[in-house]
């Protein structure tokens, strides 16, 4: 690309290109399966995506869990898709983004990259620890990240979660204070990007206090708006106040009466209040006017449910952008020749849209030369190493023993004694028979075996999963038991956990076998309390569930994490089961905090 093509200014069509976020999960080339069934992941940038990104100028990508096998190839992928934007008439380098939040939000593979143990455990080893873990854990993500060619990370969460019933937020948030989440967040953000990977704060103004999960409608928080600023909104201020203000935002498709009580008529004729992504009260009066945000905002992704029931991809992106929003995340998917040809119709939909007056041309002007400067300012287009150093440097950087290490103090430190737990290392070593009552095998087989290495010797484990188990074997196993260790994980994942808006169908599934898991625990561990058999209870996730098990159990802790990193089929393990394993054996103390209220008066 040559200088004088640089310094011309943009045409119309080369800012809109930059001000769209896509994503290339799927691709079917042969365009034998309809769009809805192409399930073929996009690990190699095809000759017509490449294309696409070249034609049209677009300013970044988003990738997903399906599009990274190995260090290698993500590499290498992440490669193509910066060659295919240099080879676009402005020669923009791209964003390249992804969802590595730590915790259950994670898409680089586990066995490959650090994942650590999530923004609740963080939020625990606070009171001791203050804000090192929240920094140690970012540095790792943005160094693990950078090494593979991504230069925009969806994190941190700084969502205040208020509300025990929240579906997608729960543990992804670093607790219930406003100021505890605003300086974890705002170091999380620091160490990101002193790392040159650029932090996007999100969901604005708050997803803390919902109980619908945005993915698959619209929530609506019905807080004034003195509550909205102390609470939801606060960590964002304090963030943006205190210099640590990110290179993104990334908006919230939820209802705020008490900042925009303005309507819209839904695609199916229903009159609605304006979800925040497309508030202009919320995104341009609030967030840059009042709080002073001078940075690049981006939407959260527009085929959620919260976003595509009520929208078409076109009115979608054109209200998004009438509020103020800079990047449009995911307007239209994009799995075949099809679908590239309705992409190219909307960018003529896009263009046109300006040119009659209904976007105005300015804003456009101004938001892409934000996004610009923000490249820029990280120097995206810095691309010196080959190939093969960059996977040598990867391969050094993934895993490494130093951040497995962190990563295990994190979860070590995170451990909350909500009961009892010094009565635990004498439970665990006066047991000859003990009881592993769990979610399904595999977290069985990870405590079991985390317990046998610290030093557990000469006990017979049986298992219970409660994805399936047979009610009359479970009677006997009980029968002759010395110690229960019980386990819950609540609530259940949410579609931004297990992937995004494509796996809803499998999230269903999945949570309809769940709904009955909890009975039949609390069934199992009323039973073991009538034949006062000692249990210990353990919540692998939000720690709202104590005040429905904790009365069951002598003993109850937190871990906020119950993720997997090694799973061979024989050997099964993970931070979260380590740490419990220690603190049940006696070789650590549980010294967590919990950053969320328990109700624990059952479980006294």
């Amino acid at each position: 690309m040559s200088a004088t093509a640089h310094a011309k200014a943009p045409t119309l069509a080369e800012q809109l290109g930059q001000k769209l976020m896509l994503d290339f999960r799927y691709y079917c080339e042969d365009n034998a399966q309809e769009s809805e069934k192409c399930r073929t992941p996009m690990t190699s940038l095809p000759p017509a995506l490449a294309n696409l990104v070249a034609k049209h100028n677009i300013g970044g990508v988003i990738l997903f869990a399906e599009n990274i096998d190995n260090t290698q190839q993500v590499v290498t992928l992440n490669q193509q898709l910066q060659d295919a934007a240099k080879l676009s008439s402005l020669g923009a380098p791209l964003f390249i983004s992804v969802d590595q939040e730590g915790g259950r939000v994670a898409r680089i593979p586990r066995d490959i990259g650090t994942a650590m143990t999530g923004n609740m455990s963080i939020g625990a080893t606070y009171a001791e620890h203050g804000t090192h873990y929240a920094t140690a854990a970012a540095q790792v993500l943005a160094k693990e990240l950078k090494v593979l060619g991504f230069n925009v990370n969806y994190a941190p969460t700084v969502d205040v979660n208020m509300n025990p019933e929240n579906p997608v937020i729960n543990v992804r948030s670093f607790g219930e204070d406003p100021k505890l989440v605003a300086e974890l967040g705002g170091a999380q953000v620091e160490a990101m990007q002193n790392h040159q990977v650029i932090a996007a704060l999100k969901h604005f103004p708050g997803h803390g206090d919902t109980s619908v999960d945005s993915h698959t409608g619209l929530p609506k928080v019905e807080h004034d708006k003195a509550q909205v600023m102390s609470q939801d909104i606060a960590p964002f201020k304090a963030i943006i106040d205190e210099g640590h203000a990110p290179g993104m935002i990334m908006t919230a498709h939820i209802q705020y009466p008490a900042l925009d009580d303005s309507t819209f008529v839904s695609k199916d004729g229903k009159t609605m209040v304006k979800p925040a992504t497309m508030s202009r009260a919320i995104m341009t009066d609030l967030l840059r006017d009042e709080l002073g945000y001078d940075g690049v905002t981006i939407t959260d992704a527009l085929d959620m449910a919260g976003i595509s029931h009520f929208f078409t991809p076109k009115d979608a992106v054109i209200n998004t952008f009438k509020a103020g929003v800079d990047i449009a995340l995911m307007p239209i998917p994009i799995r075949n020749d099809e679908e590239i040809a309705q992409f190219d119709t909307l960018m003529q939909e896009l263009v046109a849209a300006v040119e009659n007056g209904e976007l105005n041309k300015q804003e456009i002007s101004q938001s892409s030369a934000r996004i610009k400067a923000l490249k820029a300012r990280y120097n995206l287009g810095d691309q010196s190493s080959s190939i093969d150093k960059q996977v040598s440097q990867a391969n050094a950087v993934l895993g490494s023993k130093a951040h497995r290490v962190i990563e295990a103090q994190i979860a070590e430190a995170a451990i909350t004694d909500i009961k009892n737990t010094q009565l635990a290392p004498k439970l665990v070593a006066d047991a000859q028979h003990i009881t592993l009552i769990m979610p399904d095998t595999r977290k069985c087989m990870a405590l079991q075996q985390a317990l046998e290495a610290t030093g557990v010797k000469d006990k017979t484990f049986h298992c219970v999963s409660l994805q399936g188990f047979d009610p009359e074997q479970t009677q006997e196993t009980l029968s002759k038991t010395d110690l229960v260790i019980a386990a819950n994980a609540s609530p259940a994942q949410s579609a931004v956990e297990i992937g995004g808006m494509d796996d809803v169908e499998a999230l269903e599934a999945f949570s309809l076998s769940r709904s009955e898991q909890p009975k039949a625990l609390e069934a199992l561990m009323a039973q073991a309390q009538a034949h006062k058999v000692k249990t210990i209870f353990v919540s692998l996730r939000a720690p709202y569930d104590v005040a429905q098990f904790g009365q069951y159990a002598q003993v109850a802790l937190a871990t906020y994490a119950y993720n997997i990193d090694v799973d061979n089929g024989q050997t099964v393990k993970g931070p979260a089961f380590s740490a419990l394993a220690k603190v049940l054996a006696g070789k650590i103390s549980a010294k967590g905090s919990l950053p969320v209220t328990v109700n624990q008066a059952d479980s006294e």
